[in-house]
């Protein structure tokens, strides 16, 4: 099933959205990330997207307790990125702090016989996220390049054993511009049998979500779209019901 799922991204405890993944380009959206928890599951989210900015950048665990108690008190599965960089970080998020799934980027990419090992363990509940700059991939909170291209990292890390990545065009992040159709679709040719993706990135629109819902994907996640009201997370939701 195609899920449509907010994106809560805090740094220093408060609601944020970043332009382009630049920590200097900020907006808050709320000082209360429980409350738009809260307000999202309301509105009939059916997963939760928190990502604590601070521990992806410099890996610090601020957050850390805030986003146990959003975990705690949601009734519908929440997925957490930020910071995941050993087995043993991911190993507390699943299987003590109650997260349903959790998003990894840098550890896949730099400590492949450990991911390999937490991927054998956890299947789906690990994600991948591909947070892609001029077709190479970024790590370390988007801040440092791996120098691999996107299909070459993608080849890479589901030969050992990835089987959910989230796809995320950085430039077009916060951008509210469209998704990008492209990116989309070559790593959806590219993609082994078994292998599934999430859209990330520069959705402005109920009609991105619908034209979204069309291809074979997971889901997609939404940020400034909702937070912005440009995008109701009922009517995409709706819509992505029409189109799946």
């Amino acid at each position: 099933m195609f899920e449509v799922i907010p994106a809560i991204d805090i740094r220093g405890g408060q609601c944020v959205r970043l332009y382009q993944g630049d920590y200097g380009r900020e907006t808050v959206f709320s000082a209360d990330p429980e409350a738009m928890a809260r307000q999202w599951i309301d509105q009939g989210a059916p997963r939760l997207h928190v990502v604590d900015l601070d521990a992806a950048r410099d890996g610090s665990s601020g957050n850390a307790a805030l986003i146990e108690r959003i975990i705690a008190s949601s009734p519908v599965p929440v997925q957490v990125g930020g910071g995941m960089r050993s087995g043993e970080i991911i190993r507390r998020w699943l299987d003590d702090a109650g997260a349903d799934r959790v998003v990894t980027g840098t550890f896949a990419l730099t400590s492949p016989e450990a991911f390999a090992e937490v991927a054998a363990k956890y299947g789906r509940r690990v994600a991948v996220t591909l947070d892609v700059r001029d077709g190479v991939v970024a790590t370390r909170g988007w801040l440092e390049s791996s120098g691999l291209p996107v299909a070459q990292a993608l080849s890479r890390l589901a030969g050992l054993g990835a089987r959910l990545f989230i796809y995320t065009d950085i430039a077009r992040d916060g951008t509210l511009t469209e998704p990008d159709y492209a990116g989309i679709n070559a790593l959806l040719r590219q993609a082994p049998i078994g292998v599934r993706l999430i859209a990330s990135g520069g959705v402005a629109s109920v009609n991105h979500v619908q034209h979204l819902a069309r291809l074979d994907l997971d889901g997609v996640i939404v940020g400034r779209a909702l937070y912005d009201g440009r995008v109701s997370l009922p009517e995409a939701i709706a819509a992505a019901g029409r189109a799946s």
